[in-house]
């Protein structure tokens, strides 16, 4: 493994808060970076994923406003459900970012998976949400990860490995790309979890027995959206102009050069800058929708 340069090490060093919410009687585990202020930011992870692969993205967005990264229920250190659904994902976000400090209405920013549950909520309180950015996820698609769980390719039954070398070992991302291995390293090892027998992942395999994501769910929402577009990512250039149809011909569309799908994990600094640049935009303008107007910004 190359040697990490002192933006991830310090980043990693920076110790969050870590806090429990229950949200319709399931633990849901987040961290916390920055103070409880009204403006604030909660990271969505992507299916089987969990909050700690925002470790080294979440404190250098933290100069301004609280950041929150959570584990859904099914994920991370997370409490399980029998099923889950993109609604009580949503009201997961909302519930959690206001326990963990985020006064405002906040900006929910997810990954894959993770942005269907954001534009889900959106859709359904788009007047308490600041805004939402989805990163590389195909709403006219199942995600990569979905695909492999009905492909039976990967996220079966949890296979237990003898040691946590053995697990580490067999962590990849799906789809498969180019990683920095010191971000890849992180995110494995804070993946797995001992059990009985050895070792096995965090996730519960049920988290893609889901209803779908369709652009149908997709309505001209009444808050800010922007799309993020991995350039060797999943989010075509179709998918994204079906997605900025849907949501009125409003939403800016970034793409982040030479990165694959999973974004943080190949080109998180350029993710940041985005991001960065992004809110800076809206800190400092108005939203053409006024609150709670049901009419698209044209």
């Amino acid at each position: 493994m190359s040697s990490a340069p002192a933006w991830f090490t310090d980043a990693l060093a920076t110790a969050p808060e870590e806090i429990t919410t229950v949200v319709d009687g399931v633990p849901i585990t987040s961290r916390a970076w920055g103070h409880p202020a009204s403006q604030g930011i909660v990271l969505v992870h992507g299916g089987a994923a969990h909050a700690r692969w925002w470790d080294h993205v979440a404190p250098l967005l933290a100069a301004d406003r609280r950041v929150v990264a959570l584990d859904l229920s099914g994920h991370g250190d997370s409490g399980r459900r029998s099923e889950y659904d993109l609604d009580v994902w949503g009201r997961e976000v909302l519930e959690v970012a206001a326990n963990a400090g985020i006064h405002g209405a906040p900006t929910v920013i997810g990954h894959s998976m993770g942005g269907f549950v954001a534009l889900r909520l959106a859709s359904m309180h788009g007047s308490r949400l600041a805004g939402v950015i989805v990163i590389d996820s195909p709403v006219r698609d199942i995600t990569p990860e979905e695909r492999a769980a009905l492909e039976h390719r990967a996220f079966g039954p949890l296979r237990v490995y003898p040691t946590r070398a053995d697990a580490l070992a067999q962590f990849h991302p799906i789809p498969d790309q180019p990683t920095v291995d010191y971000i890849a390293e992180h995110v494995a090892e804070t993946s797995v979890q001992p059990v009985d027998g050895g070792w096995t992942w965090k996730f519960d395999p049920q988290v893609f027995a889901r209803p779908p994501m369709t652009p149908e769910l997709l309505t001209r929402l009444e808050c800010r959206v922007a799309l993020f577009r991995a350039e060797h990512g999943i989010l075509t250039p179709q998918a994204t102009s079906v997605m900025y149809d849907r949501l009125g011909r409003a939403a800016p569309t970034i793409e982040i050069p030479a990165a694959g799908h999973h974004v943080m994990l190949d080109e998180p600094l350029a993710l940041i800058t985005g991001i960065r640049t992004l809110l800076s935009d809206w800190d400092h303008s108005l939203p053409d929708v006024p609150a709670g107007s049901a009419e698209a910004p044209r």
